[in-house]
C-alpha cells in the first residue's frame, strides 16, 4: 500500500457580470448541475468549491434547489465554500478599501444563504501581490490557494511544493497552497489513473504530502468537448472511482482541515505573479512571440527544466497598457469607487450608498479588462455592463449629494492617470469626457437615463494568436483538449478580416484625406492620413455660463502640407442630451480644396438585427447598422437600436457626405476565433471650400434621444403598481 497522501479538490465557478442568461444557463447545464449530480453520490469524497458572486446571485435566482443542494452538502462536510471578493476583480486593481469591502460582503452573503463559515479564499485569476496578505487577513481569510508557478517565481523547487507555507505582510499572516500545473492539465485531459500515479508518486517520494487541483470549474462540462468527455463518456465518475477505490491512502481533504492539521512547510514571500500562462497574455503581442518562440526551441534542451522555473512573463497591470480601453474602464471605476468614498467620509448614509457600493462593486467584475484565451476586453456586451453598473453607482451618488434637476458641472483634471488633463462635462442627461492632450478625442460619453456609454469602443491592435488566425490552420472536433490547445474557427476568411487600427476608435478624431479616397480604403484602414491633428495635443478653454458649458479645443498643424488651424467647440446645455459641436478651420489654402472628416464611434449598437438600423432626413430606413453607408450631400444621420431604446442623431448645419461601417475584431473566445462587431464608425466628411477670409465651418448635433427606452419604463412601472 502506498503511503497516505492529502488531496485537496478546488473548483472555481465563475460567470461574468453582464454575459448572456443563456449562457449562465448553458453553463449550469452542462457543468454545474451535472458535476453536483455525479459527485454528490460519492459519500466519503469532498471538495473545496469557490463560486463567484455574480454566479451565486444567478443560480440563488434561476435555481435556487441547486443552492440549497450546496448548503445540504457544506452541511455534511462534503464541501467546503471558499470565499473571496463578490464580484471577482482583479485585486491589484482596485483600492484596498474595496479589497476589504468586496471581500466581507460575500463571506456575509455566503454564511447567510449556505450556512457556512468562510475561512479561506480563491484570488480572482490569482493574481497576486504582497500587500494584498494585510487586507485579506483584515477581512478575516485564512488561507487561498494559488499555483506552485508562484511559489517557484520566489525560488522554491517542486520537492517543497506540498504542503502550505504562511506568508506575511505588515505583521498580518495568512497561509497559502501551491496548486499544482501538472494536475491542471492531467485533470480531465489525461486519463484518471495518470492522476492516481502521479499522486502515488508524490506520495512515495514526500511524507506526509498535500496535493492541490485548483482550477475552473468549466472545464468539466462547458469548455469544448468536455461535457461529452466528462459526463457521456464517464471520465468524471471514473475519475472519482478511482479516488474512492484508494482513499485509504488518497485522503480527501479540505484547506482547512490541512491548515488545521498539517503544520506549514515554512514562510514565503511571493512576487508579484499569476498562472503561467496569465504572465504570458500580459506581455505585448511581439514579446509573446518571441517567448513563444524561445521556449519552443529550448523544450528539448536537456538544461530548460532547470532554467524554465526562472523564466516568466509579464505583469498583469499592463494590460490597462496593451488595451488603453480597458484603462479607461479602469479610470471611471475609480472615479466613483473615490466618489462614493467621499459621499461616507461626508457622512452619507442610507440605501443609496448601499446600492451605489453595490453597482461599484458590480462594475469592478475582472473580465473584460484583460484578454487571454477568453473573449475578455473584446466581448461588447461585457464592456456595456461594466459601464451600465459605474453609471448607475454615478446617478446613485448624484441624489446621495442632492443633484437634482436641471443642472450642469465641469471638471479638469487627470481623469485617466496619464499625466495629463481631461475634461468632463456632465448635467443630468449625459457624461462627456474629452482628453486635449490627445486628439481632442471625446473618449466617453454616458447616456444617463439607460446607462450605456456609446463610446465603450475597442481599438484593434496585433495579438500573437493573429499568427494562427493568418496561417489559417484549423483543427475542428477530435480529442478533447485544453482551450490553451486548440485552434478552432468559428467562422469562414478570418485571416481576410484581421485588421489593426493606427488611432484610437474614439470620436472627434479629426482626418484629412485625399479628395478621391474611397469608403473602402477608409473603413479598410488603408487610406492614408493627409494631416497630423489625429492624436495632436490641444489647446482647451472652458467657457462656462450657469446652464451651459463648453470646452474649446485648438490647435495648428499640418494638412497636406497646409498650415492650418482647427478649432473644436463641444457645447452642453442643462437639461439636454445633445452635444452641440463646432467645427471651424483657418488660414485654409486657396489653391487646392481640402477633404476634411470627423469620425465618431458608436458602440454597444449591434449589428445584424432589423431592430437595430439607420435612416437618414427623410426618416428612409438605409437598413441595418453593419450596413456599408457612403451618402452624399445629406443633412443628417440616425442610428436606432430599440432593443435599448435609443435614437443617436447626428445633425449638420451645411450639406454633408457620410461614411459608416461596421468596426470588427479577430479574437479569441473558449469556443474558437471569432469576428465580433465591436462599433459603428460614423464620418461625415466635406470637401472644403474657404470663405473669403480663409476659413471654414461647420456646425453638428450630436443627440442621444432615449424616450423610447423611458416611456417602456414607465409603462413597466405603471403596470407594476396596477398589480
Amino acid at each position: 500500500m502506498s503511503r497516505p497522501i492529502r488531496f485537496i479538490l478546488a473548483l472555481h465557478n465563475h460567470q461574468p457580470i453582464g454575459n448572456f442568461d443563456h449562457v449562465f444557463e448553458n453553463a449550469y447545464r452542462d457543468s454545474y448541475l451535472p458535476f453536483l449530480d455525479t459527485f454528490e453520490p460519492y459519500e466519503s469524497l469532498k471538495i473545496a468549491l469557490h463560486t463567484s458572486g455574480s454566479l451565486m446571485e444567478w443560480l440563488d435566482a434561476k435555481h435556487p434547489e441547486y443552492v440549497d443542494r450546496l448548503a445540504g452538502l457544506v452541511h455534511r462536510g462534503r464541501i467546503e465554500i471558499l470565499g473571496g471578493p463578490f464580484y471577482e476583480p482583479i485585486l491589484a486593481m482596485i483600492p484596498s478599501r474595496d479589497r476589504v469591502g468586496q471581500v466581507c460582503a460575500y463571506t456575509r452573503w455566503l454564511e447567510d444563504r449556505l450556512g457556512c463559515s468562510v475561512r479561506g479564499m480563491w484570488v480572482p485569476e490569482r493574481v497576486w501581490e504582497q500587500n494584498y496578505v494585510r487586507d485579506l487577513s483584515a477581512a478575516g481569510i485564512e488561507y487561498s490557494i494559488l499555483d506552485d508557478f508562484h511559489f517557484k517565481a520566489s525560488g522554491l523547487v517542486d520537492d517543497q511544493l506540498f504542503g502550505h507555507y504562511l506568508t506575511e505582510d505588515d505583521g498580518r499572516i495568512m497561509s497559502i497552497f501551491p496548486g499544482s500545473e501538472r494536475l491542471r492539465y492531467l485533470i480531465p485531459f489525461g486519463q484518471p489513473h495518470e492522476t492516481i500515479e502521479y499522486l502515488r508518486s508524490v506520495a512515495a517520494a514526500h511524507e506526509g504530502a498535500v496535493v492541490v487541483f485548483g482550477d475552473d470549474g468549466e472545464k468539466f462540462g462547458t469548455w469544448p468537448e468536455t461535457n461529452r468527455h466528462c459526463y457521456q463518456d464517464g471520465w468524471l465518475r471514473r475519475f472519482f472511482d478511482h479516488l474512492a477505490q484508494n482513499q485509504d491512502w488518497i485522503h480527501l481533504t479540505t484547506p482547512s482541515e490541512a491548515v488545521d492539521n498539517i503544520q506549514p512547510l515554512g514562510r514565503v514571500y511571493l512576487p508579484t505573479c499569476s498562472y503561467r500562462e496569465m504572465t504570458e497574455w500580459a506581455l505585448p503581442a511581439g514579446q509573446q512571440i518571441e517567448f513563444d518562440r524561445i521556449a519552443h526551441e529550448m523544450q528539448n534542451d536537456p538544461r530548460w527544466e532547470s532554467l524554465k522555473r526562472f523564466v516568466r512573463g509579464g505583469y498583469w497591470r499592463n494590460f490597462r497598457v496593451r488595451y488603453p480601453d480597458s484603462n479607461d474602464m479602469y479610470a471611471r471605476m475609480m472615479q466613483v469607487s473615490s466618489r462614493l468614498q467621499r459621499a461616507i467620509d461626508d457622512g452619507k448614509i442610507g440605501p443609496q450608498i448601499e446600492q451605489a457600493r453595490q453597482e461599484l462593486y458590480r462594475g469592478q467584475c475582472n473580465c473584460v479588462y484583460w484578454h487571454g484565451a477568453f473573449g475578455g476586453i473584446y466581448l461588447p456586451h461585457l464592456r456595456n455592463a461594466v459601464y451600465e453598473h459605474l453609471i448607475k453607482a454615478d446617478n446613485l451618488l448624484d441624489e446621495v449629494f442632492g443633484l437634482s434637476g436641471n443642472w450642469i458641472e465641469a471638471k479638469v483634471e487627470d481623469l485617466n492617470f496619464d499625466g495629463r488633463q481631461e475634461v468632463q462635462l456632465a448635467n443630468d442627461r449625459l457624461v462627456a469626457f474629452v482628453a486635449p492632450a490627445a486628439g481632442g478625442h471625446l473618449y466617453e460619453l454616458d447616456v444617463r437615463s439607460i446607462r450605456h456609454n456609446l463610446l465603450a469602443t475597442l481599438t484593434r491592435g496585433p495579438e500573437a494568436y493573429h499568427r494562427k488566425v493568418l496561417a489559417g490552420a484549423s483543427q475542428s472536433g477530435g480529442d478533447c483538449a485544453s482551450i490553451h490547445q486548440r485552434v478552432i474557427f468559428k467562422q469562414e476568411g478570418l485571416d481576410q478580416r484581421v485588421q489593426y487600427d493606427a488611432y484610437r476608435r474614439k470620436s472627434l478624431v479629426d482626418l484629412f484625406f485625399d479628395a478621391d479616397v474611397s469608403l473602402d480604403a477608409v473603413a479598410a484602414g488603408s487610406a492614408g492620413q493627409l494631416g497630423d491633428f489625429v492624436a495632436g495635443n490641444y489647446d482647451a478653454r472652458i467657457r462656462r455660463n450657469p446652464d451651459r458649458i463648453q470646452v474649446q479645443l485648438s490647435r495648428e498643424g499640418n494638412a497636406a502640407g497646409a498650415t492650418v488651424r482647427l478649432v473644436k467647440a463641444i457645447t452642453l446645455s442643462a437639461g439636454s442630451s445633445t452635444l452641440e459641436i463646432a467645427y471651424r478651420l483657418e488660414n485654409l489654402p486657396r489653391d487646392r480644396r481640402l477633404h476634411f472628416a470627423v469620425e465618431l464611434n458608436f458602440a454597444g449598437l449591434p449589428s445584424g438585427a432589423d431592430d437595430r438600423y439607420f435612416y437618414d432626413a427623410s426618416q428612409r430606413s438605409l437598413g441595418q447598422l453593419g450596413a456599408r453607408l457612403d451618402l452624399r450631400d445629406t443633412a443628417s444621420l440616425n442610428l436606432v437600436d430599440e432593443w435599448l431604446g435609443i435614437d443617436v442623431g447626428l445633425r449638420s448645419s451645411r450639406p454633408t457626405n457620410f461614411w459608416a461601417f461596421p468596426v470588427e475584431s479577430v479574437s479569441q473566445s473558449e469556443g474558437g476565433f471569432e469576428l465580433v462587431h465591436q462599433s459603428v464608425a460614423v464620418l461625415p466628411h466635406w470637401h472644403v471650400e474657404p470663405e473669403a477670409d480663409g476659413s471654414w465651418s461647420v456646425m453638428l448635433h450630436l443627440s442621444a434621444d432615449t424616450s423610447q427606452a423611458e416611456s417602456r419604463r414607465r409603462q413597466v412601472a405603471a403596470a407594476m403598481a396596477a398589480t
